[in-house]
């Protein structure tokens, strides 16, 4: 099947390779390697299943390898490989590959937000129209999503990447750029995320 491509909006999806002991690692410390990617699995379905049907040209970046067949249609996504030292730099290599091809709107998103929804990615889509950028932040300082319609190259530099201060460092970068801001969302990064979800309560040590 050949990949249709909408050249106003392109969706970033950024992934790990789902293997043991080498996704989850701080959910792995409390629960065991097995179990944290049994989740990340779930992870990787939610998002798959939100982001099929969005009327946008789709891109999976894995971290270390294409495969061949997963549960990202090669009929709907397009697969990349990140390339960069750090998370900015491999965001920003994306990006930079995104808006040469001559992509209008540019969002990226993690894979590992189960409170994420079609609608979300949709609002943040929209909300371009009328301003220069859009964020999502996570509950933990960081954000689950970002998007602009021209490359920033300042907000990908000088980051402490995992931290909670990513959120706020990067909208000083934006201090006089119009940003919208989305709802404020949890990503399952440690134990303690797991417990607002129903679908996570088999892992959740009574």
């Amino acid at each position: 099947m050949k990949l249709e491509e909408n050249k106003d909006r392109l969706l970033l999806i950024f992934t790990r390779n789902p293997k043991l002991g080498k996704c989850k690692t701080r959910l792995a410390a409390a629960i065991g390697d097995q179990a944290a990617l049994d989740i990340y699995m779930i992870l990787l379905q939610h998002t798959a299943k939100i982001t099929k049907d969005l009327n946008c040209s789709k891109e999976v970046y894995y971290s270390e390898e294409i495969p061949e067949n997963d549960l990202w249609d090669k009929g709907n996504y397009a697969k990349q490989l990140q390339e960069g030292n750090d998370l900015g730099e491999r965001m920003y290599n994306a990006f930079i590959s995104g808006f040469e091809r001559g992509y209008q709107k540019i969002i990226i998103i993690g894979s590992d937000i189960y409170d994420l929804n079609s609608e979300t990615i949709e609002a943040g889509f929209n909300s371009l129209e009328n301003s220069d950028f859009v964020i999502g932040p996570a509950a933990d300082g960081g954000y689950y999503l970002l998007g602009m319609k021209t490359l920033n190259k300042e907000i990908f530099l000088n980051k402490n990447w995992g931290t909670e201060t990513v959120l706020e460092d990067t909208l000083k970068n934006l201090n006089h750029k119009k940003v919208k801001l989305l709802q404020i969302k949890n990503d399952i990064d440690v134990y303690e995320d797991l417990k607002e979800f129903d679908v996570f309560q088999s892992f959740v040590k009574i």
